[in-house]
This record gives structure tokens, sequence and C-alpha cells, in this order.
């Protein structure tokens, strides 16, 4: 009836009515029954971490490190100033951040801050990069799924360096569901490292090929010798050898090093701990100092051929001093420790380098009225020195504690020789500051000063002057005649090859005896008291006899030779010359061994007249009484008796032994053996014995001293 009433399409309209209401009302029923579910309350905990460490390494151009490589328990190497990626991998379920909460905890050192830079706590909430490049950042990587969750993480460019360690704390984000957090503590140790290649890092150097030599380049030179004969030795820094980087970060927790971990993202302090660490004067350094040719219970200075064999001693003895090292030694173990930090840095050498024991900026030696020279001056603290060659490094940075301008090259020395601070430290002396004679800025810049651009000064003594002193002789031109370092790009293994070198002298001071020169000579006597009463000394003694000492460069070992003065009597009057020519083995610092021959005379000289003196020296008269390095000096001393006039003079040269012939084939094909031919010549008409031979090549083989008995 009711059809017939409404007709047929009603019963179409019910039957929809019905159905609209069953669904909803089983949705409702539905969504009532979810309500009933409790939360999820559980927290997503880590199951392991992955640091991408080859693929980071790549990136931040860390992979030579052998830490990267190590089989069973690689570490990441990474640089200040960029991104990294890692992986988080959840137990529970898959990440969810409507619900869970990450947060990554970076520590550094043993009581970590955040107020002092030590610790980083950052929130994993965003897609994309939010904070300034002041402070650490996280972004969620669109690689992010199920249980893993991936993010890139930013690590400002004055972070501390040295090793950090990952915490990751997980909870939920509604706290009244779980209020608690669950942490993963991370027991892999982060390197974080300077970074050279990035602007905004005080240690950026723009140039490539400048940042390849002097921070990726592990085998270089090491110059020595006489200033005549400079000589390239080959050294295997060896900076991404496994036992490196932890020795490196080891020197900077060293009592030595006082250096706060707040204070390890400064590149001025870090190298400054390094100078005083890489010595044993300061607690338990690297290297022991030894000078005296007795190396009883260690391993000779010249012996060493790279830095890798000596940090390998030093951790397999406890960390203890390694015996024995000289300045060539200490300057080869800064450039390594420098370079696996991430500091661009070279060695360099300055060639006769002053060492000025009195702050007087020059170097001065003092003779009686019979030419006798008086040992610690008149006031017995004066016991300046010229080293034949002295080795220290320059490092490449930053200087904000200093005015604008003075950053760049830094000159800082491991080898202990003058307190700073009450430590055998040295540096960073900027070399602007040098140049300049800007003695008054930190650190040190004084005694670098000096080492390159002393003036030398001999004294006699004079009862007319008020001191008791007057000025025989000022040399400008003595000290500091080259700083060698090696080329950029130019890799030779030849000794004696000059193509692979640069003098990088005009970086210390502007041409010997121009204005500029001589200007930045009177800005640093300005600042420096005991230097102003030195050069206001003058010369009244009256010179009418002119004296030559002929040079010799070098002679070749089994060789004598001969030293020869000319002197020219310039006046009308007679004159009467006493003479004095010795001959001495001397170490490489300048200090006297022994005497190899003196011969002393007299000599008229009639109006301008002009007369030789001769002192021959055979191989037999001298071949004893050698020591490292061979250098012999002649020391010269004539006075006039008539007037008074004395006159002094001393030259070094060396005596050059045979170089080492190095033979390999040529071809090598990686992971198979090769020969490697070592030969060289003797000279002598007597056999050598008890020879021994050092071998050091990075990244082919760990060092080794082999002992060649007949």
């Amino acid at each position: 009836m009711s059809a017939t009433r409404y007709g047929t399409g009603y019963n179409n309209w019910v039957n929809g009515l019905r159905a609209t209401y069953s669904r909803e009302l089983n949705r409702r029923i539905a969504e009532e029954k979810e309500a009933e579910q409790p939360e999820v309350t559980e927290i997503n905990r880590v199951d392991r971490i992955h640091f991408y460490i080859k693929d980071n390494a790549t990136q931040h151009n860390t992979i030579k490190f052998d830490q990267v490589h190590d089989v069973n328990s690689p570490k990441p190497v990474l640089r200040r100033g960029q991104t990294f990626y890692l992986a988080i991998r959840f137990k529970e379920r898959n990440i969810d951040f409507e619900q869970d909460r990450v947060i990554l905890n970076f520590v550094f050192g043993p009581r970590p801050s955040v107020t002092k830079g030590t610790m980083a706590v950052i929130a994993v909430e965003n897609r994309s990069f939010t904070k300034s490049k002041n402070d650490w950042d996280v972004r969620i990587d669109p690689g992010t799924r199920g249980k893993d969750l991936v993010l890139q993480v930013y690590v400002p460019a004055s972070v501390p360096v040295g090793i950090w360690r990952l915490n990751v704390r997980t909870g939920l984000h509604d706290r009244s569901l779980n209020k608690n957090t669950v942490l993963h503590s991370q027991d892999t140790d982060i390197f974080i490292l300077f970074n050279p290649w990035c602007k905004d890092d005080s240690v950026y150097l723009e140039d490539d090929a400048q940042r390849h030599e002097y921070v990726i380049n592990d085998r270089g030179k090491v110059y020595v010798g006489q200033y005549r004969q400079a000589r390239g030795r080959p050294w295997a820094f060896g900076q991404f050898d496994d036992a490196v980087l932890p020795v490196a970060v080891y020197l900077l927790e060293m009592p030595a090093a006082n250096l706060a971990h707040s204070e390890r993202g400064n590149p001025v302090q870090v190298v400054r701990a390094i100078s005083a660490g890489v010595n044993d004067s300061n607690d338990d350094g690297i290297l022991q100092g030894n000078w005296s040719t007795d190396y009883t219970g260690g391993t000779p200075p010249f012996k060493w051929t790279g830095s890798v064999r000596i940090l390998e001693e030093y951790i397999k003895q406890g960390y203890r001093p390694v015996k024995y090292g000289q300045c060539w030694v200490f300057s080869a173990v800064a450039t390594t420790i420098c370079r696996a930090l991430g500091i661009p840095c070279r060695s360099v050498t300055n060639f006769v380098s002053a060492h000025d024991t009195n702050s007087s900026l020059t170097v001065d030696k003092f003779f009686t009225k019979s030419g006798d020279e008086i040992e610690g001056g008149p006031d017995g603290d004066s016991f300046d020195s010229i080293w034949n060659f002295h080795v220290w490094n320059e490092v490449w940075m930053t200087r904000p504690d200093l005015p604008k301008g003075y950053g760049g090259w830094q000159a800082i020395d491991a080898t202990p020789q003058e307190e700073s601070n009450n430590k055998m430290q040295c540096g960073p002396a900027s070399l602007e500051a040098i140049r300049r004679g800007d003695v008054g800025l930190n650190y040190d810049c004084p005694f670098v000063f000096a080492e390159v651009n002393a003036d030398m000064m001999h004294w006699g003594e004079d009862e007319s002057s008020d001191w008791g002193f007057s000025r025989l002789k000022l040399n400008q031109f003595h000290i500091g005649r080259m700083v060698l370092t090696k080329k950029v790009g130019y890799d030779g293994d030849d000794e004696n090859d000059e193509n692979d070198r640069e003098d990088v002298c005009a970086l210390y001071k502007d041409p010997e005896g121009s204005a500029a020169e001589r200007l930045a000579i009177h800005n640093a006597v300005r600042g420096t008291q005991r230097a102003q009463r030195y050069y206001a000394m003058r010369d009244n003694v009256s010179e009418d006899c002119v004296f030559v000492l002929e040079e010799l460069e070098s002679i070749k070992v089994g060789e004598d030779f001969k030293v020869k003065i000319t002197v020219r009597n310039e006046s009308d009057e007679p004159r009467t010359v006493l003479a004095a020519l010795t001959a001495r083995s001397i170490y490489y610092t300048g200090v006297n061994h022994t005497i190899i021959k003196k011969a002393e005379g007299q000599i008229k000289l009639g109006p301008k007249q002009e007369q030789e003196l001769a002192l021959t020296i055979t191989y037999k008269e001298y071949w004893r009484k050698l020591i490292e390095h061979c250098l012999i000096k002649m020391y010269a001393i004539c006075r006039v008796t008539e007037t008074d006039q004395t006159w002094t003079e001393e030259d070094d040269f060396q005596v050059l032994k045979p170089s080492l012939d190095i033979q390999v084939p040529d071809v090598v094909k990686r992971g198979q053996p090769c020969d490697v031919v070592f030969s060289f010549t003797n000279p002598l008409d007597q056999e050598l014995t008890k020879c021994s031979l050092s071998v050091d090549g990075s990244g082919l083989l760990r060092p080794r001293a082999l002992e060649l008995n007949k």
C-alpha cells in the first residue's frame, strides 16, 4: 500500500537512510573503541648508530687517516665548519616525530659545558637547518624511513679540536604519558680537526696547492747543513699514520700544554701548547734533547728519518720522552702534529741563526786586550751563540689577538732554548710583526727577531769607555742568510736538489742593509732597553789595515784544506800585526767541540804593503775530531800593535760526506713486493764498520732501523 501511495522510489530512499545511519553508527563505535585504547607510552630506544665514516671522510679531506680504515674499530675523522651524516636505528618501532623526541648530545673533555663550548645539545625536529653558523645544528634527511633516522649535522668552525663523543637521548613529546628519557652512550671517538678548507675557520688557507702541501703531504724535506751547502734532508711526516692522531690529541692533555678544553678551538693557544709539548723540558714531552754527541740509551738525532717511529716509541714507552732529538727533529715532529690536527704547517731552516740570551737583539762576543774571549761577557749573562742552522716551524692562521694585518704565517719553535712564561715554548710570533720590528707583540717576537736579524757585535776592553768596553766590529749581514723551506708542489728526493726549495727570508726581513730593514732594527731597538745601550756605543778606533779572510764553501771528506788571510797596510807607516788562526770542530749550534789546529804569529808590514797568512790542515789532523754534521769553524783575530786596531772574523764550512743512492724498479705493482737498493761509495782509504740504515716510508711500511754488519 505504501509503495503504491509514495511510489517505487520511496523504498530506495529509505534503504539509503538505513545504510547511512548504520555506517555512521559503526564509525562512532569504532572511534570510541579507539579512544578507549591506551596511548603509546613506550620510549623508542636507540639500537645502534652508523657514522658513514668513509663517506664523511671523503667530504672532509680526512680519507687518508688510518683511523678511518681500521677494520675492527674505525673512527670518524671530521673537520669543523662543515656537515657530516649519521644514521640512528631504533629498536621498538618506526620513528614517529609526532610521538618520539630525539636529542643529540655532543660532549668534549672530562667536564662538558654548554657555556664553555664543550657540549652541544641539539633537538632533532626540523627538516632544514635553522640556526646560525656559530651554533651546532641538525636536519632530518629525506633518507629517513622506518626505524632508520638519517641526520645531517653541522659542526661550527670554532669548536675545540680533539675527541668528541655522541650521546643520544630519546623520550616522548607528551611527557604526561612518560616523563622518562633513555640515554644511549656511544663509545666511538669522534675526531674533530681544524679545517683549512673552511673560510670561517681561523686556519683557512685559500690556495689549494698550499693546502695540499702544508696539510695533506705526508713527506717532505727538512733543510740542514751550512748556508753555502744547504741540504734538503728527506723526512716522512706520516701525519695519517695510526699512531699520530691519538698522540696529537694526548699532547694537548699534557700538563705542559696547560690548555683548557674550552681553549682548544683557538689555534694560537693550540700551537703554543704544541711547541711546549714536543720537547720534554716541560713534564713528559715527546722528545728529549741532546747536543752532547753521547747518545747512550737512545737513538742519535741524525738517525731519525721520520716522525712515526718516534711517536710509536713514545707510546710503547708509556708516554715517556723518546731519546734523542735536536732542532730539525723537534721541528719535523711538530710539523707532523700540526698537520694531523689540520693546522697548515711547514718546517723552515734559518741558516746562520742567532741565539740571543740576554735580550739585547744582538749577538755579542767580548774580548780582553790580549784578544782572549770573555765567556759570559762583562755581566756574566751573555752566552750568545750563532747556530750554523736552526729549524723551527711556521703555521698559518688569523691573529684576532693582534692588530689587523698580523695574521698569516706565524713562527713557533719546539726546540727548548729559552723560557717563555716559565716554559720552554716559543710562539706563535707573527712574521709580519718580526719584519716590521714590532717586538712588543705576542708571542716571543724579540727572540725570533734576533734569530733572523740580530747584528753581530765584537767588543774589546777599553779603559777610556765609561762601560769599560768599546765596539770593535758590527756586522749586520752575517745573521739570517736565508730561510729555506720545501717549495710547494716539488717532491725531489735528492738532498742537493735546489729546485724544490724556497727561500722565505723576505717574510722575516727586508733586504739586509736596506732602509726598511734598518728601520725595523730601529723599531725593535726602541722597544728593548738593553739593545738601546748596545747600539749607542761608538767605534773610535782608527783603522788603517785591511784584512780579508778567504772563505771556504766546503770540502769533501778525505781532502786537505787551507785557510788564508790577506793583510794590507794602507797607511804610510810600518805596522806590526799579531795574528792568531784557530780551526775548531763545532756543533751545528755554534758551540765549540774541540780545537783541530791553532797557529799564532807576527808579521811586519811596510807602508802600502800586503802579505798573506795561511794555515794548512790535513785530513789526518781533522778526521778524528769531526762530530755530526762535520762542521768546522775558522776563527781569526788580529791586532795592530801601533794603533790597537783589532780585527776579528769567523767562517764556517762543512766537510761533505758521500750521498746515498736509492734505486727502485721502474714499475711497482700494488700489493706486490719489490726490491730497493741502497748504496754509497766509501771515499776513505779505510774500512767502514758498524754501519746502520734507517728506512721510513709513509703509507708503505712501518719505519725500521737495519744494522749492516759485515
